[in-house]
């Protein structure tokens, strides 16, 4: 499995020919994103910097796409979303959790949280993760502050932690050190890609990994 970062919550993983995106970025959004091909496009926000399915059917790949909560099946990966009804901005909105099972393999994109309390039925319907990825940015009521996105991913128990919306601006750094701090985890080293095998899981518990945005 390879996980490349585009940016904002905008995730590859590929696994073998098969390609997953989390997010991808609208080409109407005033935020760079990236055109390629996948077999499975999520979508947790009707936004346009997490709405940009269209972007994903390239050559000969036109993906399935889930836009909201519900139990889904494509391809032999099971995609469990889960709805939050938050405010974003002043609006209110739905946000989609999604869990998702594949190789043996359990992702969770948290989207664009910014509750900082899970329920322990939410919890439940998420199962035990692999690899989360959760959003931090800067406080302003959008999304998680760096002290809350450290509070759900240690409530969640993640084997590896990604850290998303990571290098946006010049203040994202002193936010991700800040997070790092808060999460309890020492400095790391960004990187391009993450490359794993079902077996890098073993042993991990709680380990950050940052990746840089190939859109910078």
């Amino acid at each position: 499995m390879v996980i490349t970062y585009y940016g904002l919550a905008s995730y590859k993983v590929q696994f073998g020919d098969t390609i997953i995106a989390f997010n991808p970025v609208a080409k109407e959004s005033k935020y760079k994103g990236a055109k390629f091909g996948a077999d499975l496009v999520m979508v947790s926000l009707n936004h346009l910097n997490y709405n940009g399915a269209s972007e994903c059917s390239y050559g000969s790949k036109v993906p399935f796409v889930v836009n909201g909560p519900g139990e889904y099946e494509t391809k032999d990966i099971y995609i469990k979303g889960v709805g939050i009804e938050q405010s974003i901005a002043g609006e209110r909105m739905f946000n989609t959790i999604y869990s998702v099972l594949f190789e043996g393999v359990r992702l969770c994109h948290l989207g664009a949280l910014n509750v900082k309390e899970l329920s322990s039925s939410l919890i439940e319907q998420l199962g035990d993760i692999d690899l989360l990825f959760v959003p931090i940015v800067n406080g302003k009521g959008e999304l998680l502050t760096p002290a809350q996105a450290a509070d759900v991913a240690n409530t969640l128990e993640a084997k590896i932690v990604v850290p998303m919306h990571v290098g946006e601006n010049g203040t994202e750094k002193s936010l991700l050190s800040q997070f790092m701090k808060e999460f309890g985890s020492d400095g790391v080293k960004p990187l391009d890609k993450l490359t794993l095998r079902k077996k890098d899981f073993d042993g991990k518990e709680g380990e950050v990994v940052v990746l840089e945005s190939v859109m910078r």
